[in-house]
């Protein structure tokens, strides 16, 4: 039967599967997204799951370094901004839609709340040119399962996404995430086709389970979040960018420019960023810092440090004149 694979024309056997197409062309299951008519097909159904003819299939590589652009893949969707922006906290519109423009970003998140019935004044989804940036709507403020669940089927109500920034909160004075309740919980909206972000502790272990879980990244916190105290745990962000193969997102924490370069130099693939943009002094020039900041780290990553040594000379020590009596 024919189908199309990566937008060309493709013969292959009757009753194939995800996964036998993919061993048919060579391609390692790991760091690899598998798209059917457009929609992403999780890991744990490739081997169900069968091939009709006429169907579209797009196998996308969602490793470092994504295409050969150096585009971001995430849930099937490719992003030339390393750069995520929170809509919050910002003293006006103005300087928020000025930050998002400064930044270069092309997705921005968006919390879920009650509408004061009495106060008036439209959504924040109004000031957001959502032809420019991928919505992704949040659920903060979820201190359990079903709350944050509950807010994930409403936000797909309100803003026609399937997209979700999931953030369970286990401990109110630190805003640290309960990571237990957020893997049942990516379970749960993975099953009901949300593409599901997750924010999480800087934890291996918790970052493994939630990829088992059908993450479609991982969002470690660099610190708490709105703390800008920066990466103080830079090696754990390195360990699950190492380890597991879908996008990570460092998310929470980052207080300035080197920041986010560190974050991007430990290998994460995307930083979100909302409070230290948005109180800043200036928040789009703030927001320009950001940009060049992740663009910088992920050069540098790219490029490969230099091994860390004693002392070594730069320049040749053989040959140096000598003073003489």
């Amino acid at each position: 039967m024919n189908i199309t694979l990566n937008r060309d024309p493709a013969e292959v056997e009757e009753r194939l599967t995800v996964r036998e197409l993919l061993e048919r062309e060579g391609v390692a299951g790991e760091g690899v997204v598998v798209a059917v008519n457009g929609d992403v097909i999780r890991r744990d159904q490739w081997a169900g799951q069968e091939l009709s003819a006429g169907d579209e299939v797009d196998l996308v590589h969602a490793v470092a370094g994504g295409s050969v652009e150096d585009d971001l893949v995430i849930g099937g969707e490719r992003f030339s901004s390393r750069l995520f922006l929170g809509t919050g906290k910002y003293p006006d519109t103005t300087s928020m839609k000025e930050a998002l423009d400064r930044s270069g970003t092309e997705m921005v998140t968006v919390a879920i709340r009650y509408m004061d019935l009495g106060a008036g004044g439209g959504s924040v989804l109004e000031e957001i040119d959502l032809s420019r940036y991928r919505l992704l709507p949040n659920t903060a403020g979820a201190t359990d399962v079903e709350g944050a669940v509950k807010m994930a089927r409403l936000a797909r109500e309100a803003t026609g996404t399937e997209w979700i920034k999931l953030e369970v909160i286990g401990d109110g004075p630190t805003l640290w995430p309960d990571t237990a309740a957020t893997v049942e919980a990516t379970r749960v909206l993975v099953d009901e086709g949300f593409v599901v972000l997750p924010y999480t502790s800087p934890d291996l272990v918790a970052a493994v389970r939630l990829e088992e879980a059908g993450a479609a990244t991982v969002m470690p916190l660099g610190s708490p979040i709105g703390s800008g105290a920066g990466m103080v745990d830079w090696a754990s962000i390195q360990r699950i960018a190492e380890r597991i193969s879908v996008p990570v997102v460092v998310d929470a924490g980052v207080g300035a420019a080197s920041d986010a370069a560190l974050a991007m130099e430990a290998g994460a693939d995307a930083v979100l960023v909302n409070t230290a943009i948005a109180l800043a002094d200036d928040p789009p020039r703030m927001a320009r810092a950001m940009r060049l900041g992740v663009e910088a780290g992920r050069l540098s990553y790219l490029a490969g440090r230099m091994p860390k040594t004693a002392a070594s000379p730069s320049s040749p020590v053989s040959g140096v004149p000598v003073g003489g009596g």
